[in-house]
């Protein structure tokens, strides 16, 4: 925890004191340079995540697995075609279903194992995941010109309570308040926070740099629209132009954001790639209708037992253990032959 505090603050630091002195570097060169690393990333991982071999069927499932005709099977959470499978990658995509299912064990008095259903890290996984997408197609209007329709009714859409001027957004607020849920969780829970490393922290603290930076640029710094939107659009166009004369905070905001780009390919976060490759997930659960062999494993010369008996038949029969073959009848197989 502390040592991805730390990063996050040096990473502000840069942000907020040199990145402004050095305007062309920070707001042009390195987000291209991030954005060609991300890419580059992502495709290498995904690269080498499609060519993993995946021998078995090992995908993990919550339900009753089809067998016989008069056991009813769970057709979305134990898939055995191909369609089931497809669904239950949606229902797991967009709603994160394994999530939902959920349960927390603990020992009261007895002692006793209880277990019960635990739904708060499920909403605010699904709270954080949906405002964020949200909040990444509402910067779309940065970048295109003229703001198409879809656009316009989004960003209406998330501004529906209108407190103040400029127009408040809801995802802000519901952001900010999932991702310090979801940090609280791994800091208060001490089995959690026991196994969580700098990697499980850092994301999250990033994320709240960034999102932090953002409101505070929206709703207190307030820079010039006009030269951000030149910017932006210079940027999409490959024509850039300097963003010198923006506020600091601006600098901060984008310094996180280049951070995310270079740090996400190599992090946990890749499982927003990963999720679709996963054994355990896009495979249906068919191994009781199906054979699978394992194509790696090598060739095997099997020992029948009667090869066992014929080599030691004499032992065997010194031993007193019955033979399918004596050693007489052995003998006169073989002078017949």
């Amino acid at each position: 925890m502390v040592f991805s505090l730390l990063a996050v603050i040096v990473l502000g630091g840069i942000g907020w004191l040199v990145a402004p002195h050095a305007p062309y570097f920070f707001g042009v060169i390195l987000p291209l340079a991030a954005v060609l690393v991300f890419l580059a990333g992502f495709v290498w991982r995904i690269r080498n995540w499609g060519k993993s071999p995946v021998p078995f069927r090992i995908p993990t499932t919550g339900g009753q697995q089809r067998s016989l005709d008069w056991i009813k099977p769970s057709r979305l959470d134990s898939p055995y075609t191909k369609a089931g499978t497809v669904g239950r990658m949606i229902l797991e995509v967009l709603t994160f279903r394994s999530l939902f299912r959920n349960t927390k064990a603990e020992l009261k008095d007895g002692p006793r194992l209880v277990y019960w259903s635990s739904k708060w890290l499920w909403l605010f996984a699904l709270a954080f995941h949906y405002c964020f997408l949200v909040i990444f197609l509402r910067h779309f209007r940065f970048f295109i010109e003229p703001v198409p329709f879809c656009l316009t009714f989004l960003e209406g859409l998330d501004g529906l309570i209108q407190i103040g001027v400029p127009r408040f957004y809801m995802t802000d607020a519901i952001i900010v308040a999932a991702l310090l849920c979801l940090l609280f969780r791994r800091l208060v829970d001490t089995r959690l926070r026991y196994i969580s490393l700098p990697g499980d922290f850092f994301p999250l603290l990033l994320l709240l740099g960034l999102v932090g930076s953002g409101i505070w640029m929206r709703y207190l710094g307030k820079p010039d629209i006009a030269t951000l939107k030149a910017f932006t659009m210079g940027l999409v166009t490959l024509s850039p132009v300097s963003p010198a004369g923006l506020a600091p905070v601006f600098f901060l905001h984008l310094f996180f954001v280049t951070s995310l780009l270079v740090y996400f390919p190599f992090s946990k976060l890749m499982h927003m790639g990963g999720v679709f490759l996963s054994p355990t997930r896009n495979l249906p659960n068919n191994s009781r209708a199906v054979h699978h062999d394992n194509p790696w494993n090598p060739p095997k010369k099997y020992h029948t037992y009667a090869e066992y008996e014929d080599d030691f038949r004499d032992l065997m029969d010194e031993a007193g253990l019955p033979l399918e073959i004596t050693p007489e009848q052995a003998a006169a197989a073989a002078a017949k032959e």
